[in-house]
């Protein structure tokens, strides 16, 4: 099994950020100024609210990573009225690419971290952080008809990380109700049914 050597950590457990940063980055640059205002499979958030918090969100777990605690990290994102910046188009790259970096150091997976007012193992804050950006992902992409195939191992990560509390206990409000998908159905869907949407979302709907 390989194993991180600088802090001796399996592999599997500090997942790379970049594919599904760059992902969000790519789906964020599609969107169209006409598009801000649509429906997202997020009921509270039109596309400007759910950018609004992917900007939040990339700079709270930057900030988790590098164990900098402050206003990014002590705030429930669930108080939060998410209002998107101006810059928003030159903004979030750039923290994205400050997330993906503050990840890829290994002592970023160490010890206890500080994310939405809450300590927890930092190796867990990573995967939630990979998990909230492959689901939101997922979510732009539904509600703007864009191409969205995020790699097998980060379904995975976000997989092992919403199966375990699928039967409500544990979800600690992160997600909504499981929406059943059949079985044999790819990851995908079944990480989207984990997360409580509906994988046949379509704007509209």
């Amino acid at each position: 099994m390989e194993t991180n050597s600088a802090n001796g950590t399996d592999s599997a457990e500090t997942p790379d950020l970049g594919p599904v940063a760059a992902a969000m980055a790519r789906l964020a640059a599609g969107v169209t100024a006409a598009g801000l205002d649509g429906p997202t499979p997020c009921p509270e958030y039109a596309v400007r609210e759910l950018l609004a918090h992917v900007v939040g969100l990339s700079a709270a777990f930057r900030d988790a990573a590098r164990k900098d605690f402050g206003p990014s990290t002590a705030v429930d994102p669930g108080t939060v009225e998410w209002l998107l910046p101006d810059d928003w188009r030159s903004e979030l790259p750039r923290l994205l690419d400050e997330l993906v970096a503050a990840w890829r150091d290994p002592g970023a997976w160490d010890g206890d971290t500080r994310a939405g007012g809450i300590t927890f193992p930092a190796a867990a804050a990573g995967r939630v952080a990979l998990n909230e950006l492959l689901v939101h992902g997922w979510d732009l992409a539904r509600a703007t008809g864009q191409d969205f195939a995020p790699a097998e191992a980060d379904l995975r990560v976000s997989y092992g990380l919403m199966a375990p509390a699928a039967d409500g206990g544990g979800r600690n409000g992160m997600f909504g109700p499981v929406v059943p998908v059949p079985a044999g159905a790819p990851l995908l869907d079944r990480v989207v049914g984990l997360s409580g949407r509906r994988p046949d979302w379509r704007p509209g709907d």
